[in-house]
């Protein structure tokens, strides 16, 4: 690949706080002011199109991909329409989270995930838009060894496989009893059939760098054992799960646990293979990572640093990284 990697921010994350609502020509002006993001990332609702068309015209920053998050049975005609309001936008990506279950309530398998990812890759295809099945909590995804069934499946179909590698979800697990239990997870490490700790062999972040599935990325900030999100509850009264913890060292009082920049470097690490694998592999697809530092219950609600400060200073980071990498060749 020759153009260079892009750095965007997801249109939710430009907030300072979760009691902020921007409107649409608000969150175009800051992106666009902060001067260090390429585009960014949102599908927009149906009755807003326009408006985030004249505000892509109006400030000069794309919406190079979108994202959203879909149920089996009951949302394919949403996917479809993501896909070609994306490339009515001049997207290159979208990114898909699939529910656990079907509309029907039913877990979804692994051969239907591969059927629908060939699908709706078919589709992007002729709109020049790249599906990417999102690495992600509450979705199918979070039983990371699936991901390595699913993307053989497709393959052996003769499909390429693209995934959006959110590697927050992973690295806030290490070392956290209670969410190595969620989705199987624990029982595949005991088998052997998973690692998170990208310091170890055969863990799950290098073999889904390595089978050059990573097409598309997320850039939020999380360290082992992330602390739970405490300033914000669920409706049914759980705490915020945690996956989100400040990249520079916020004001006193404004997070709610100890910080520690040091706890952050396997996260960033992370990050720099993904970047020496797209500079040293001529056939990967990855074309942008999008800083995705955001207000939800389990990210950073409740939180009393800038949200947007943190992602200004993440993209920041992940420049001035690209650049070393590619310096070092």
């Amino acid at each position: 690949m020759t153009q260079d990697l892009l750095i965007g921010i997801s249109g939710g994350g430009v907030v300072d706080t979760d009691q902020d609502s921007p409107d649409v020509d608000s969150i175009f002006r800051r992106v666009k002011e902060a001067g260090v993001f390429d585009y960014i990332e949102r599908s927009p609702p149906p009755l807003q199109v326009d408006e985030f068309l004249r505000a892509v015209d109006t400030h000069g920053i794309p919406l190079l991909s979108g994202s959203f998050f879909y149920m089996l049975g009951r949302d394919e005609p949403l996917m479809e329409w993501h896909l070609r309001i994306a490339a009515r936008c001049g997207g290159q990506a979208l990114n898909m989270q699939i529910m656990v279950r079907d509309a029907d309530g039913n877990r979804v398998t692994d051969q239907r995930l591969a059927d629908t990812f060939l699908w709706i890759s078919e589709i992007g295809a002729r709109l020049g838009v790249m599906p990417c099945f999102e690495i992600h909590v509450n979705m199918w995804s979070e039983r990371f060894a699936r991901v390595i069934a699913v993307g053989d499946l497709v393959e052996r179909r003769g499909g390429e496989f693209n995934i959006t590698f959110d590697h927050s979800h992973v690295i806030f697990k290490i070392g956290n009893e209670a969410e190595l239990d969620v989705e199987d997870n624990r029982a595949d490490i005991a088998a052997g059939k998973l690692e998170l700790d990208p310091y170890k062999p055969n863990n799950i972040s290098d073999l889904l760098i390595a089978r050059n599935w990573v097409s598309h990325a997320h850039a939020r900030s999380a360290v082992p054992n992330n602390p739970v999100n405490t300033q914000a509850r669920h409706p049914n009264g759980r705490f915020g799960r945690g996956i989100q913890y400040p990249f520079i060292q916020p004001a006193p009082g404004a997070y709610h646990a100890a910080w520690d920049e040091t706890l952050l470097e396997p996260w960033k690490d992370v990050l720099r293979r993904m970047m020496r694998h797209r500079l040293r592999t001529p056939s990967s697809r990855l074309r942008q990572i999008t800083v995705e530092m955001i207000p939800g219950i389990d990210y950073g609600a409740g939180a009393k640093y800038s949200i947007f400060e943190h992602s200004v200073a993440i993209a920041r980071w992940l420049r001035s990284t690209w650049d070393e990498i590619k310096a070092a060749g």
